[in-house]
């Protein structure tokens, strides 16, 4: 599959965008970051739109973009005060989420030039080496990302690590959903279900105390389905420390296996997305941060809450909390994971 050129880093390298097709789904790549820019998916009617947030340069994705679309690692989300210990070794991280490290450091995979693997009209492998040190981090560390579709409506990313010393890894996408199509609004009324009983509760920096608060008649509870706004106003205090949805919930029958975790339904539209992943935590946010500074590539200013994001992942802070699931990448292991998002119609 041949690319088309997107444009220029700053260094000079030139970056690549991919299309992958099948059937009604279009789905567009990044050599850079493994930032996924579109996904075109029809309505009920079969007017096909763009559903993920982007924006229209190399330049833009390189200083301005809050992730969109984008692969995070080494460590997605949050480690508090960017400091790590494993099998005694302390390891100290750029701290570019004051006072903690967040989504890799300042310059995550989400902000590197990835190698192309392999492509054709239905996958794309990305490979890339973090070096021993790189933001931190110990280990040179070995990556495969790939994205298919493997069957009409579905987009899997499968990926692979591995590593030469003891290290943390925690790798997600990190794309920000509108069904309504990117530039829509907002996403208050897309109806989403999460299978989870309980959610990680978070300090006032967010990141996790440890405990796992149960759902149960709380504002978290999307086992049924609710609408994003409907008590994103509440006052509970985990959402005013994130001014809305930015929390960790616990997946149901986190065993390894590929299986549901969420759901999101646009009515208008009819589009509905539903998440599959073999991790154990998923991260919803619901766009607080975004402040109408961006302009996505269809001219309309992003503001906060025009977008959701579902962020399959191992749980925050995880290297800090012997209790949490481990997050350690150890020689001779290989990390290996799948998220797939499958678009449809109701």
């Amino acid at each position: 599959m041949a690319g088309e050129t997107f444009g220029t880093t700053a260094d000079g390298e030139t970056v690549t965008r991919f299309t992958l097709a099948r059937g009604a789904l279009r789905v567009q790549v990044l050599d850079y970051g493994g930032v996924v820019t579109a996904i075109e998916t029809p309505d009920r009617a079969g007017h096909a739109a763009n559903v993920v947030l982007g924006l229209d340069s190399v330049a833009a994705y390189e200083t301005k973009s809050p992730h969109f679309g984008g692969l995070i690692g080494r460590f997605a989300n949050r480690i508090a005060n960017g400091r790590f210990a494993i099998d005694g070794h302390a390891y100290a991280l750029p701290t570019n989420e004051p006072p903690n490290a967040m989504h890799g450091g300042p310059r995550g995979f989400d902000r590197r030039m990835w190698q192309v693997a392999s492509a054709d009209d239905g996958h794309l492998t990305l490979a890339r080496r973090s070096p021993d040190g790189e933001e931190g981090f110990p280990g040179n560390l070995d990556v495969t990302v790939t994205y298919s579709l493997p069957e009409d409506g579905t987009l899997r990313i499968d990926y692979r690590a591995r590593t030469d010393r003891p290290t943390v890894l925690n790798l997600t996408h990190h794309g920000y959903f509108n069904l309504a199509g990117e530039g829509a609004g907002d996403v208050m009324g897309h109806v989403v279900t999460i299978a989870a009983d309980a959610v990680l509760e978070t300090d006032a920096t967010q990141v996790p105390t440890g405990a796992l608060r149960p759902v149960a008649g709380t504002a978290f509870d999307f086992r049924a389905g609710m609408p994003l706004g409907r008590r994103i106003r509440e006052g509970d205090k985990q959402l005013v420390i994130a001014k809305g949805y930015d929390h960790c919930f616990v997946l149901a029958g986190a065993d390894g296996r590929l299986r549901p975790a969420a759901s999101c339904i646009e009515p208008a539209s009819g589009r509905r997305l539903d998440v599959a992943t073999t991790l154990p935590g998923l991260q919803l946010y619901t766009g607080n941060n975004l402040d109408g500074t961006l302009v996505g590539p269809g001219g309309r200013a992003y503001r906060s809450g025009d977008a959701v994001c579902f962020e399959t992942q191992a749980f925050p802070d995880a290297p800090n909390h012997p209790g949490f699931p481990s997050a350690v990448l150890r020689p001779g292991e290989l990390f290996a994971s799948t998220t797939t998002y499958r678009f449809s119609v109701v």
